[in-house]
């Protein structure tokens, strides 16, 4: 072979190599502040979410912000005061529905935030207003509701379906309908950035137990996403392990019913279209023993091949 040629193929596996990480370079940046379920107060459903390289950041539910954000300091994720990760890195909260263990954080740290947006439909918005910033519960630091609106927060209430620009960032988000414990509804979030997708859900139970059709709704409307590599990942629920009866999962999934509903996917996206893709598990409960016969079921179930995330508080992971 002439000194040509194999200079032409180290071009050549240089150039592919290069193409392909390009391919794969990340489009968003996730900080967990909390991903359990259950009674650990420090370690509640919270994620923030952002373009990758930026500090514009929105949080996917709010039930521990500022224990997470110590934690992810603690971890070199940031290297500014929680104050400032606070008050100028989270640019709005999205909160999926109003149990408490999902807007806890918002509720406690609003005192010491800036001046930003929460976003929700309509009847978690309602719930909030009337039950939690009321001026009664708490000071009412929105722009609207019961009592002296002290308006720190804009409260936005968001049409589903309707995809609705994320105020200082570049994103925009649109809102899908859950079943938890029907007919009480939960949230899940299609967010964008560029031509690039990810797909936070609240709380939510299986269609089949709810008696709904929304999970079949919400993979209908995301299928060609995931068939185009679009959709970067999926955060979804897996509360308890198979052992939960039916009759009291509260609205929650188990690895049975999430594999039920990923095949559902699949179907509606195309033979082969999970292989790889990014499973992001959250709102494990408690105890430990259920968490990791939860895990294990989860990886010997797992025929459709999808990659499988785990995320820890205050660790950074990228989609």
């Amino acid at each position: 072979m002439s000194v040509f040629n194999r200079l032409l193929i180290c071009f050549v596996l240089i150039s592919v190599n290069a193409f392909a990480q390009k391919e794969q370079k990340a489009s968003f940046q996730v900080v967990p502040l909390g991903i359990k379920g259950g009674i650990d107060e420090k370690n509640l459903s919270a994620y923030l979410v952002g373009p990758a390289n930026t500090n514009d950041f929105i949080a996917l539910d709010a039930g521990t912000i500022n224990a997470g954000i110590e934690k992810a300091i603690e971890n070199k994720v940031f290297k500014v005061s929680t104050s400032e990760v606070l008050r100028k890195y989270i640019k709005g909260y999205f909160i999926s529905h109003a149990h408490l263990d999902h807007v806890s954080g918002l509720i406690i740290n609003s005192p010491a935030d800036s001046s930003k947006t929460v976003y929700a439909t309509e009847k978690c918005m309602e719930m909030m207003e009337n039950h939690y910033f009321n001026d009664q519960t708490w000071a009412n630091f929105g722009d609207k509701g019961p009592g002296t609106p002290l308006k720190k927060y804009h409260f936005q209430t968001l049409n589903i379906g309707e995809e609705t620009p994320i105020t200082n960032t570049t994103m925009t988000v649109k809102a899908f309908p859950l079943s938890h414990v029907n007919p009480f509804e939960s949230t899940a979030f299609l967010i964008k950035n560029g031509e690039s997708y990810v797909l936070y859900l609240g709380d939510t139970g299986p269609d089949t137990v709810e008696k709904s059709d929304k999970l079949k709704s919400l993979w209908t409307a995301i299928a060609p996403l995931v068939k185009s590599k679009q959709l970067k990942g999926i955060f979804i629920e897996v509360s308890f392990p198979n052992e939960q009866p039916d009759q009291f999962l509260f609205g929650h999934l188990t690895p049975n019913h999430l594999m039920k509903e990923l095949h559902t996917l699949e179907d509606l996206s195309g033979k082969g279209t999970l292989k790889g893709f990014n499973i992001i598990v959250t709102h494990l409960k408690p105890p430990t023993k259920n968490i990791i016969k939860l895990k294990e079921q989860l990886q010997k179930q797992n025929d459709l091949g999808f990659k499988i995330i785990y995320p820890e508080q205050g660790k950074k992971f990228e989609l």
